[in-house]
């Protein structure tokens, strides 16, 4: 039992702060995934959210405004902007997707009278 020696405090103390300075860009780096994800979800959620708005809007009948629909469970809201244009035979629509107080997309398409 004399010959063996076990690690010292300061060894412990050195191997910790090495596995803490090894491990810390890891962690980091599925902080920033985790936000990418959420993010990427968001912007998803909106244009699949436009792409309904707007079909909706292009099986109506030829209109010189929309109804805006309401704010989603999610807390999603739109905004739908119509452009006349030539006459107003021609409208340009754009859907615009906001969450949190932001605009997180947005869509635009033409519609004309027939």
């Amino acid at each position: 039992m004399k010959g063996e020696k076990g690690a010292s405090l300061v060894e412990t103390v050195v191997a910790l702060a090495l596995l803490g300075l090894i491990s810390l860009p890891f962690l980091s780096a599925l902080a920033t995934t985790s936000n990418a994800r959420l993010i990427a979800d968001e912007h998803a959620a909106a244009r699949i959210l436009a792409e309904s708005y707007m079909e909706d809007i292009r099986q109506q009948e030829y209109a010189f405004s929309y109804d805006t629909p309401p704010v989603t469970e999610d807390g999603y809201s739109t905004q739908i902007n119509v452009d006349n244009l030539r006459n107003k035979n021609i409208q340009k629509i754009t859907i615009t997707v906001r969450h949190h107080g932001g605009d997180i997309t947005s869509l635009e398409s033409y519609k004309t009278n027939r």
